[in-house]
Parts: structure tokens; sequence; C-alpha cells
């Protein structure tokens, strides 16, 4: 009794310490929410989602996504942007805590891990609330996904399958860079999965034309892929741009290049894949190593992937702290060297210029990529 009444008053503490930040921060950035806000409004009038007037700030999502806006639109700003901010910690929360429950920690303090998470990633959790974005979401949804998938292979039951198929097509909707799980679905032949996850993506981009009919809204999708190939060039090499294919331009500033090692990291990392997979079909929580390691790849492999996007690693990241005392020293040197860079990586403890330089070599590209290097290694050594 006395550790539930502690822990409610905790809730209602980090409730308060949450809404304060709201009201007197937050309130006022979240540029990122503004910019689907209006976006939601503009659908509810059957008007145009891609303006080449907005400049930096277009709408870059599916027609569909405005949908998750628009009922936001009936609310003031301010309003919406509290619902949505509360939202966005509801789904971090939620993504820790269905991380922490697939590991299953007995007899070890089940709150250490989440925190540690929490704490190691907090630069890229904090951003995502600051400019209001949707990732947060996307990332809980694709664990719930996860959840379902391991919990179908341990019952053998097609209904986790099913609905893991129905939230995987909804995170497409949303953003499309879930697409990235489509290999795995057809190598571990989750053809339920496949399916209807690929029902809901159809019907999502149907959806739209309630609002603006069958021809307006395929020439909405057209309108879309036109922004997008107009605006991703310029962004390629940006500061923030952790993606494998950013590490190549910041490096050789040299768009043909870039994109041959790009496009030669993706077979090799595809070919790595295959044969960890390969080596250990039979390992116990297998699943929940390989959706890590493809977590990861998010933004690493997204042509735009933002900084914040490394948030998606939540799981991996738990998983090697769980698994600490099953590396050798030399690995867990590794790990802790790795895990002091990504916590320190700070615009605040750097300062400008040395932020800049850090982000520019793309270290933290580096950085992710020898978690899914460490991810690896249990599965190779048949992780039980």
């Amino acid at each position: 009794m006395i550790v539930r009444r502690s822990s409610f008053w905790f809730l209602i503490l980090c409730f308060f310490i949450f809404l304060s930040l709201f009201l007197f921060k937050v309130k006022n950035e979240m540029i990122d929410f503004e910019v689907n806000y209006r976006a939601g409004d503009r659908i509810k009038w059957g008007e145009t989602l891609y303006r080449a007037e907005d400049g930096h700030f277009q709408f870059k999502y599916s027609p569909f996504s405005s949908l998750l806006y628009l009922p936001l639109t009936y609310l003031p700003l301010d309003a919406a942007k509290g619902i949505w901010y509360f939202l966005s910690l509801f789904s971090i929360g939620l993504l820790l805590y269905l991380s922490q429950s697939l590991l299953k920690p007995e007899g070890k303090n089940v709150w250490t891990f989440p925190l540690l998470t929490f704490l190691l990633l907090a630069r890229y959790f904090l951003r995502e609330i600051q400019l209001g974005q949707i990732n947060a979401l996307i990332a809980f949804l694709l664990i719930v996904m996860i959840w379902l998938l391991n919990k179908g292979e341990k019952y053998s039951s097609c209904w986790e399958e099913k609905n893991a198929g129905l939230l995987w097509g909804l995170s497409m909707a949303l953003k499309p860079y879930s697409l990235i799980f489509l290999p795995y679905f057809l190598l571990k032949k989750k053809w339920q999965t496949l399916v209807f996850g690929f029902l809901f993506l159809s019907f999502s981009l149907l959806i739209p034309s309630f609002f603006y009919g069958f021809k307006g809204n395929f020439n909405m999708l057209q309108e879309w892929q036109s922004s997008l190939s107009k605006s991703t060039p310029l962004l390629l090499d940006s500061q923030d741009n952790v993606s494998i294919f950013a590490f190549f331009m910041k490096w050789t500033q040299n768009l043909k290049l870039s994109l041959y090692l790009y496009g030669f990291t993706i077979v090799a990392l595809a070919l790595f894949l295959l044969y960890i997979i390969w080596r250990g079909l039979k390992i116990n929580k297998a699943l929940l190593l390989d959706g890590a390691i493809i977590l990861i790849l998010i933004p690493l492999l997204s042509p735009l992937g933002w900084d914040y996007n490394l948030l998606f690693s939540a799981l991996g990241v738990m998983i090697i702290l769980y698994s600490f005392d099953k590396y050798s020293r030399l690995w867990k040197t590794l790990i802790i060297i790795n895990f002091l860079v990504i916590f320190f990586s700070l615009y605040s403890i750097l300062g400008r210029k040395l932020y800049a330089d850090f982000m520019s070599l793309s270290i933290i590209t580096i950085n992710f990529l020898l978690i899914i290097v460490c991810l690896s290694y249990l599965r190779l050594k048949k992780y039980r």
C-alpha cells in the first residue's frame, strides 16, 4: 500500500513538472506540430496540402497523415498543442514500458532499464517533444506490433499477426519508412501480417477521397511525391541528418559518389542481416533482436533520417543494457564508451562550434551503427 501511494504521488509530481514545462516553454515551440495542424485544417476544407509558399515548413507526409490532426483543428492551437504534447509523452512512456515488458527482467529492478534508456536517449525524446513530431507515436505502434508478433509466435496465434499487420499498415500510412519491415516479414513468412498491413495501407490511400474526390485525391498524391522530390535533395547534407546517405554526403560532398556508397552499404547491411538471421533461426528472443535492429535502421537508411528519429533505438538500447553481463570485457568497454559519447553529445555541453563539427562528421551515425553491431553480437552468440 505504501509503495502504491508513493508511486501515485510520484506520478502526480511528474504530471505537474511536465505541465509546467509545457506552459512555460514547449507551448511556444512545437513548430512541426503547427505545420501538421495547418494541414489538418486544409484537408477539412478540401484545400491543397503541399504549397511551395510554405517554404521550409511544407507538409511532407501523406494526405492520410493530415487526418490524424483534423480533430485537433476544432480546438485552439495552444489546446491542440497540449493534447499532442501529452500524447507524445504517453507514447514515450508506453514505448519504454513495453520494451521492458518484452525483456521481462526477472530478479532485477524493472525500472532501471527504462530509466537508463530514457537518460541515454533523452536528447532525442526531448527534441521530438519540442518539435511536436509524430515519431514517438509511430515507435509506440511498432513496439506494439513487435509485442503482438512475439506473442503470436509464442502461442501460435494468427489473431496477433493480423492485428500486428494493421498496426504496421497504420504506421506506414503515417510515415512510409515503416516499410523497412517488408523484407523481414517476407523472409519470416508473416503472410497475414503482410496482407493486413497492405490492406490498411491501400485503404489509407483512398480515405482522403472523401475530401477531394477520387481524381482530386490522385492529384494530391502526385503533389506529395513532387514536393518530396523537390525538398529532399536540399536536405541530404543537413547537419542534423544522421542517415548513412548523409554520412557519405558530409564526407565526400559528392552526390553521385554518395549514392553509390549508400547503395553498396544497403546491400552489405542486407547481406549481413540475412546471415545473422540464418545463423540464429531458433534462438530465444530472435524477434526482439531482429525488430530492435530494424527499428534502428529506420533513421539510418532513410535519406532524411533526423537525429530525433534515433528514439527508435529505445528497444535496442534497453536490450544491450539488460544483456550487459553477456558481453566480454572488451565489448563492455566499447559499449560504455559508445553510450558516453551518445549521452554527452549535447549542444549545451559541446557548444556551438564543437557540436556543429561533431554533427558534420556524422559521428552519431557511427555510434548507432555500433549499437547494431552489439545487438548482432548477441544474435550470433545465440542469446537466451
